[in-house]
C-alpha cells in the first residue's frame, strides 16, 4: 500500500465524521481556533431535543426503523443522564456539541446512532439547536421584564403622594410624583416585553429538514418536526433557513434597549443615593465598602449594571458585522453567533433578576425629596398656566414668570414665598388663589389626566398595570 494512503486510513479511522475527504489530519492549533464546543455544550439539552424529534420523524415516515428510533431514543436518555450528572466526556477533536453527542450515541447503541444524521445537516441541526435554546430565554427574560414592572408598580402605588423634582438637562422643571417617575421605567419595561415577545415569533420557526442547504431527498415530514418541537411554522427556504442569524440580531437588538433602558435607570439609582441628593437607599446586600474609606457604601449593581450595557451593545454590533458580508449559504463566521448571543442573554438575565430583588427592598426619603422639590422654583410653569386661564396669552405669561423668578433669585426666596402684593406686582390678574397652584400638591394635583403625574392617575395606572400582570385583585396584596 502507498504511503500516502497508509497515512489517510489511519487518519480515517480515528479523527472527525468529515476526515475521510482528507490526507492528513488538522493541526492542533487549528482544532483550538475552529472548535466550538468550549461554549457551544450549553445547547445540550436543545441538540438532544432536536435530535430526538427528528428521530421520531425519521421512523414515522419510515426511513429509519422502529428498532433504531427506539435504540436512539435509549441512547440519548443515557447521555442526557451524563451529561446532568457531570459525567459526559467532551472533546476538542470532535469540535462541537452535535459531533460529540453522536460519537457517544454511536459508541451506546451502534449503527442506529450513525442513522440518526439521515436527512439533516450541521447546519440545520445547530439553526434548530440555538432558535430552541433562544426560544426557552426569551420566556425566562419576558417573565423577568414583567416581574420588574410588577415591583415599580408597587412602588409607585406606595408613593403616588410622595412629590420629587422631575427634571429636564437635570435642572429643576416641575413637581411630579415619585410613583409617577417609577411608571415611567415600567412602561420602558413593558415595550421591551413587546419587543421580546415579537421577537419570539420570528425565533419560533423549523429550520430542521433544510439539510446542508438544498433541502434533502428524503421523503421527510418538516410539519411533524415542527409540531413536535411547539415551532409555530417551519422556514420556507432551505438558503434562508440555515444561513441568516436575523433572529439572534433580532434578540440582541431587543436585549440592547432592555440594557438602555436598565442603565439609565440605574443612572438614577446611583444619583439618588448619593449623600448629596439622598433620595433613596439600597439595600446593603447590593451595594459594597471601600478598602480605604470606612463610610462608604458604594451602588455596585447599579453602576455595574450600567457597565454591562455597553458589553451588550457591542454583542449586537458584532452580530452584525458577523452578517454583513456573507454570501449564501452556511459560512464558518457563523461559528461566531454564539459567544456574544449567550453572553448577552446571560447578562440581561442576570442583570433583571437582580433588579428584580433590588428595586423590591429601596428605601424611599420622602422627606430629601419634597425638600429637593422646593427648590428651583418647580411650580414656575403653574404660575404662568394660572395667567393664562387669566387671559394673557402664554408668551406674556411666560415673560411675566420669568421675571417674577428673577426677583425671587436675588431675594433668595420661593414664589410660593411673595405676598399676595408682590405677585400683583407682576401682574394685576393675580388673586389669592394664586398660593393653591403655587404649592407643589396643587401642581402635581393639577395635572389629572391620562399620562399625567397627579396621584389619582398613578394610583389608577399602577392598579392597572398590576391587573394586566397579575390579574384582578391584583393590588390587594403586597
Amino acid at each position: 500500500m502507498p504511503k500516502s494512503d497508509s497515512t489517510h486510513n489511519q487518519f480515517a479511522n480515528k479523527a472527525q465524521a468529515w476526515s475521510a475527504r482528507f490526507s492528513e489530519p488538522v493541526s492542533d492549533l487549528v482544532k483550538r481556533y475552529t472548535a466550538s464546543v468550549g461554549f457551544d455544550q450549553r445547547l445540550a439539552a436543545a441538540d438532544i431535543r432536536g435530535s430526538l424529534a427528528h428521530a421520531d420523524m425519521l421512523a414515522a415516515c419510515g426511513i429509519i426503523s422502529q428498532a433504531d428510533h427506539a435504540a436512539i431514543e435509549r441512547g440519548m436518555a443515557q447521555i442526557q443522564q451524563e451529561i446532568a450528572d457531570g459525567r459526559f466526556v467532551w472533546s476538542l477533536d470532535l469540535e462541537d456539541v452535535h459531533l460529540n453527542i453522536e460519537k457517544r450515541l454511536v459508541e451506546l447503541i451502534g449503527d442506529a446512532g450513525k442513522r440518526l444524521h439521515t436527512g439533516r445537516s450541521r447546519n440545520d441541526q445547530v439553526a434548530t439547536d440555538i432558535r430552541l435554546w433562544l426560544r426557552d430565554e426569551i420566556d425566562v427574560q419576558i417573565d423577568l421584564l414583567q416581574q420588574l414592572q410588577g415591583r415599580l408598580a408597587r412602588l409607585a402605588l406606595q408613593h403616588a403622594d410622595t412629590i420629587l423634582p422631575g427634571f429636564t438637562h437635570l435642572q429643576v422643571a416641575q413637581p411630579v410624583t415619585f410613583g409617577h417617575h417609577l411608571l415611567a421605567y415600567a412602561e420602558m419595561f413593558g415595550r421591551d416585553t413587546e419587543r421580546l415577545a415579537d421577537c419570539r415569533k420570528r425565533t419560533n420557526r423549523l429550520p430542521l429538514g433544510a439539510a446542508a442547504l438544498a433541502g434533502t431527498t428524503f421523503p421527510i415530514d418538516r410539519e411533524r418536526v415542527a409540531r413536535t418541537l411547539g415551532f409555530d411554522e417551519v422556514c420556507r427556504n432551505s438558503l434562508d433557513a440555515v444561513s441568516d442569524r436575523d433572529f439572534a440580531i433580532e434578540f440582541c437588538a431587543a436585549a440592547a434597549l432592555i440594557m438602555t433602558h436598565v442603565s439609565r435607570l440605574s443612572e438614577e439609582l446611583v444619583l439618588w443615593m448619593s449623600p448629596r441628593v439622598g433620595f433613596i437607599t439600597l439595600a446593603d446586600r447590593f451595594c459594597t465598602g471601600s478598602s480605604i474609606m470606612p463610610q462608604k457604601k458604594n451602588p455596585d449593581v447599579p453602576e455595574l449594571a450600567r457597565g454591562k450595557a455597553g458589553r451588550v451593545h457591542g454583542h449586537l454590533m458584532a452580530l452584525l458585522v458577523l452578517m454583513k458580508g456573507q454570501p449564501l449559504a452556511y459560512n464558518k463566521d457563523n461559528q461566531e453567533d454564539k459567544e456574544g448571543l449567550f453572553d448577552t442573554a446571560d447578562t440581561v438575565r442576570d442583570t433583571l433578576t437582580l433588579f428584580v430583588d433590588m428595586m423590591g427592598g429601596v428605601t424611599v426619603h420622602t422627606a430629601a425629596m419634597r425638600e429637593a422639590a422646593l427648590q428651583g422654583y418647580a411650580t414656575a410653569t403653574d404660575l404662568a398656566d394660572y395667567l393664562v386661564k387669566r387671559g394673557l396669552p402664554f408668551r406674556d405669561a411666560h415673560e411675566t414668570v420669568a421675571l417674577a423668578v428673577r426677583h425671587c433669585e436675588a431675594a433668595r426666596c420661593d414664589l410660593a414665598d411673595l405676598s399676595l402684593a408682590q405677585l400683583q406686582g407682576f401682574h394685576p390678574s393675580i388673586e389669592a388663589d394664586v398660593f393653591e397652584v403655587l404649592t407643589l400638591e396643587g401642581s402635581v394635583a393639577a395635572r389629572n389626566h391620562l399620562g399625567g403625574t397627579a396621584p389619582q392617575q398613578v394610583r389608577h395606572q399602577a392598579q392597572a398595570l398590576l391587573e394586566r400582570l397579575e390579574g384582578p385583585g391584583a393590588t390587594g396584596h403586597s
